[in-house]
């Protein structure tokens, strides 16, 4: 009995394996004759037996099931599950150190990236002149088809991720960027430039001997290698942006924080957490953030202009002036600043206002207070009149003039702010 169940196993299996040579053979035909429905379905016929084929077979099962879905090419290919299928008998051959397709494989795997990268960098194009989200996310689809194509490449995956970021597709590009992170992708890597004799522009070339070629031919000149710098740092910044555009603070503050851990001279990554603390309300912790910023870079006068914002939102109004001072001593023209500095003098006659509205039967007292009101308000003229020369069209600084000229009585500069003011309205 043990032997009768023995041979019917055998029986069994050899007709398995018959059964998928010819699901093969019909599918390998089916090819030839471009009937790319027949064959897949000839092929998925033979999937679910593969796994008792020696690996001869299954070499050749994986090699007809990556030509039956590359189509010769097709546009109506499924390009995923055609770099699924190609990269599938690759690392099958690898692992049995056998690679009687792999060559002829690796060519189509090559033709296909050339043609989708080439396209995709075209729809890029298009897609940066239309500004259309939907425009990007193709070409962030065809970056990632790429990838998939080729893991190696992995600067395609980075394409992806950052142009599904200009898609709006927040939730893509959040999880490729993760992926990115996941296999320590730096995008680090050396560039081989030399510069074509005929046009006078830079040529990236492959590869050193392709370069070399070039210039040995007299083509190019002026070879050289640069090195193009790690893209961790902007991986975290780009992550955390996703996580922010999707509500996910807390999330967009941790990669914040495990990217500040990694570069912690970041000041990009340090004006991104100060900005997120800002959307969050936390003023205390945004001010913070920009006081760190001025002590990496004390050139930058929009980290003064908005540690003044927060003072005077505070009331430390000397302090808010004095970093507006500095904003305006960085650049002159910073016309915000000036409007801010005019509008911490005019608060600093706030109380002073209240002590009048308690003296109104006091007309002494009155006086003398509004006379404190108008010397502070003459203070703040010039630099309302220095924020309207740098920006005439500002009603806002406009309308404050109008009001600082009526109570100080400079009647001539009234009669014209109001012409500039009926002018503004009339647009």
């Amino acid at each position: 009995m043990k032997n009768q169940i023995l041979f019917l196993s055998v029986f069994l299996i050899s007709m398995t394996i018959f059964g998928q040579k010819d699901e093969i053979k019909s599918a390998e035909k089916a090819i030839k004759s471009n009937d790319f429905n027949t064959a897949i379905s000839a092929i998925q016929q033979a999937e679910n037996l593969i796994s008792n084929a020696d690996d001869k077979l299954k070499a050749k099962f994986y090699y007809i099931k990556g030509l039956a879905l590359y189509q010769n090419g097709s546009p109506q290919m499924d390009v995923n599950k055609t770099a699924a299928a190609f990269n599938e008998l690759l690392a099958f051959e690898k692992s049995i150190n056998s690679y009687k397709y792999s060559d002829e494989v690796s060519g189509l795997i090559g033709k296909m990236v050339n043609n989708i990268a080439t396209k995709a960098t075209e729809d890029y194009t298009l897609a940066i002149e239309s500004k259309e989200p939907e425009d990007f996310k193709k070409a962030a689809k065809q970056f990632h088809q790429v990838y998939l194509l080729s893991k190696s490449d992995t600067v395609y995956l980075d394409n992806a991720a950052l142009v599904y970021y200009f898609a709006k597709d927040y939730v893509a590009s959040r999880d490729l960027y993760q992926q990115l992170l996941d296999l320590n992708y730096t995008g680090i890597a050396e560039e081989y430039i030399a510069t074509n004799k005929t046009d006078g522009q830079d040529v990236t070339y492959p590869d050193k001997k392709a370069m070399d070629l070039q210039v040995k031919l007299g083509i190019a000149e002026n070879p050289r290698v640069e090195v193009k710098e790690s893209r961790r740092e902007m991986i975290f910044k780009n992550l955390a942006q996703n996580y922010s555009d999707l509500g996910e603070m807390d999330k967009a503050l941790e990669y914040i924080a495990k990217g500040r851990a990694e570069f912690p001279k970041s000041y990009s990554l340090l004006i991104d957490e100060a900005n997120i603390y800002y959307k969050l309300g936390d003023n205390a912790k945004f001010k913070e953030r920009l006081e760190m910023a001025i002590e990496m870079n004390p050139t930058e006068p929009t980290l003064y202009y908005n540690v003044g914002v927060m003072n005077m939102d505070q009331k430390n109004l000397d302090e808010a002036i004095k970093y507006f001072e500095k904003a305006i001593e960085l650049n002159p023209d910073y016309g915000d600043a000036y409007n801010n500095i005019g509008a911490a003098i005019i608060d600093k006659a706030a109380p002073i206002i209240d002590e009048m509205n308690k003296s109104l039967s006091d007309f002494a007292k009155y006086d003398k207070l509004q006379k404190q009101q108008f010397e502070i308000y003459g203070k703040a003229v010039p630099y309302y009149e220095k924020a309207f020369e740098l920006n005439k069209s500002s009603i806002s600084v406009v309308q404050t003039l109008m009001g600082l000229y009526e109570n100080l009585g400079m009647s001539e500069k009234l009669e014209a702010m109001q012409a500039v003011y009926d002018e503004l309205k009339a647009e």
